[in-house]
């Protein structure tokens, strides 16, 4: 991984899937993950895309709990492959299926799937208004979009948040644009209809479902990096020091339309 000054969203986004948890590298967690999955609807006849899949463990999950047929799709070849080997050790590979793809340009004809689903994804994309389209592209008719996406909980925000957040996830662009009412917007733009928007204060980053195993590897991997990696180190510095009302102002959104 290169060593530079400021963390690009490629280069940030490597970083999490290095760690293991991109996916739930979210406001959250596994709290909002089920969230999402409640509001939209699921039963075991509903075909899912998952944009953004990571290491597939809500992909999984979908197909465990649900009976759902699911695809799961990520930009990074490594999350795909493990991916694939969460399918198979969890005995899903009958109903789920991976490929490598970009949320902006998904590689599905139009009107495949009842559901699409992305978690702290589209936050994450150049052109997100293109990632929203898409994914009511190949939404069927009736189908539903739904999104876990970071949101500002009130504003004015605070200097030190402000700081903060530009030093540790300034990756995501301008911050200032993640309210409830840009999200609303981008899925209305899209042409999808009786969106449902709902904020939630975050009481953590990241997911409760991790075993010690996971755990312990990421230690070793996070120790590994700030040895090697300038940028690495300074991100985590700045992330240590984290505001006391972070969680006040930023926290995320579980936004959901119909097509």
């Amino acid at each position: 991984m290169p060593d530079t000054e400021q963390l690009s969203l490629a280069v940030m986004y490597k970083m999490m899937a290095e760690l293991g948890f991109r996916r739930h590298f979210h406001l959250g967690g596994w709290e909002a993950t089920t969230q999402l999955l409640e509001s939209c609807h699921l039963d075991q006849d509903k075909y899912v895309l998952d944009v953004g899949c990571a290491s597939g463990k809500t992909a999984c999950y979908v197909a465990s709990e649900y009976g759902c047929k699911v695809v799961g799709v990520d930009v990074l070849e490594k999350m795909i492959d493990r991916a694939k080997e969460r399918a198979q050790r969890e005995g899903v590979q009958d109903r789920v299926s991976f490929q490598q793809a970009d949320a902006q340009y998904l590689p599905f004809e139009d009107n495949l799937f009842d559901v699409v689903i992305g978690e702290f994804i589209t936050g994450l994309v150049d052109d997100r208004q293109r990632g929203v389209n898409g994914y009511l592209r190949v939404t069927k008719p009736g189908g539903i979009v739904g999104l876990n996406e970071a949101t500002w909980l009130k504003t004015p925000v605070p200097k030190d948040i402000v700081e903060y957040l530009a030093a540790t996830f300034g990756f995501l662009g301008d911050l200032s644009t993640l309210t409830a009412e840009y999200w609303k917007g981008l899925l209305a733009d899209a042409g999808l209809r009786d969106t449902v928007a709902r904020t939630y204060k975050a009481e953590a980053l990241g997911s409760r479902r991790e075993g010690l195993k996971d755990v312990l590897r990421v230690v070793h991997k996070v120790l590994y990096m700030y040895a090697r990696n300038p940028a690495f180190r300074k991100l985590l510095g700045a992330s240590l020091s984290v505001p006391k009302s972070l969680l006040e102002y930023f926290g995320y959104g579980i936004y959901v339309g119909t097509k």
